[in-house]
């Protein structure tokens, strides 16, 4: 079965970027650009794995990665924020909030990529 990625971003290019590794890693990816979308979007069929930005419009990223949390049928969904944001206190905050992961920008879209499919392998 092919694993499902949602991007939630509002940056264009990083969008495209993403999209297209990651389609070209083999994962299914839907995208949403503010996080009333995204959230919808796991409604209504949760992803395996999220690229959650954290400065998007409409809900931030901690705030959809505490509501995915909330919620246990999505307990199983992998949460990578991807965030401007390097101090070490917002990371904690993201950790603390239910963030498997936590990749501040810019990042290399190849380490990405390779973190991905090595996440969604169980490797």
């Amino acid at each position: 079965m092919v694993k499902s990625i949602l991007v939630v971003e509002d940056e264009p290019n990083i969008v495209l970027s993403l999209q297209f590794l990651m389609k070209k890693a083999g994962f299914e990816v839907r995208v949403a650009n503010d996080g009333e979308e995204a959230l919808a979007l796991v409604q209504d069929r949760a992803p395996d794995l999220i690229l959650l930005d954290v400065m998007i419009p409409k809900r931030d990223g901690f705030d959809v990665c505490q509501t995915i949390r909330a919620n246990s049928d999505w307990k199983d969904v992998y949460i990578i924020l991807l965030t401007a944001k390097g101090r070490e206190v917002d990371r904690e905050k993201g950790i603390a909030l239910g963030a498997n992961d936590y990749v501040t920008k810019p990042f290399s879209t190849r380490d990405l990529t390779e973190k991905v499919k090595q996440i969604l392998s169980g490797g």
